[in-house]
């Protein structure tokens, strides 16, 4: 099993136990896209927070002055299809973000935070969206799990 550590820093967040339950379905549903057995229980730590704290972050490692919905940070560098390392990394998350998006593409916020979820998870397994053509396999990878979901394409 995933073991899935949640720390709630900031933000107007749902309950812990409601944060849990929408990571373990996004990972469950990420791995189960990609055939990943997750039997050897690595870690995942996601932290919920607000704008001014992933500002923070996004300046410092990726020098970008501005909030943004999610950041990932690999514990271990790794490309798809590696074995899964006992710690996967952090992902964080930022409320005010995530809820204004999800307002303005008409989506319900826990879908759109799931989709979160799914996509910096991929992050933490190698992959990314830096050409177009990782760009299509990340996105369609996340569809599909998503699918799994009874969620609909958030790119559609």
């Amino acid at each position: 099993m995933l073991d899935i550590d949640i720390s709630v820093e900031a933000g107007d967040w749902p309950e812990e136990e409601t944060l849990q339950s929408i990571a373990a379905a996004a990972a469950d549903a990420a791995f189960a896209e990609l055939g990943i057995g997750t039997d050897s229980g690595p870690e995942l730590s996601l932290v919920f927070t607000d704008d001014p704290h992933i500002q923070a972050l996004n300046l410092a490692w990726r020098s970008k002055d501005k909030a943004t919905n999610v950041l990932s940070f690999p514990a271990f560098d790794v490309a798809p299809g590696d074995p899964l390392p006992p710690m996967l990394g952090d992902i964080v998350l930022a409320e005010e973000t995530i809820s204004s998006e999800a307002t303005l593409e008409e989506k319900q916020f826990e879908h759109h935070l799931t989709h979160l979820v799914v996509h910096g998870l991929l992050h933490l397994l190698g992959y990314d969206h830096e050409t177009d053509e990782d760009a299509e396999e990340m996105e369609a990878i996340e569809r599909r799990a998503l699918a799994r979901l009874a969620i609909s394409d958030p790119y559609g």
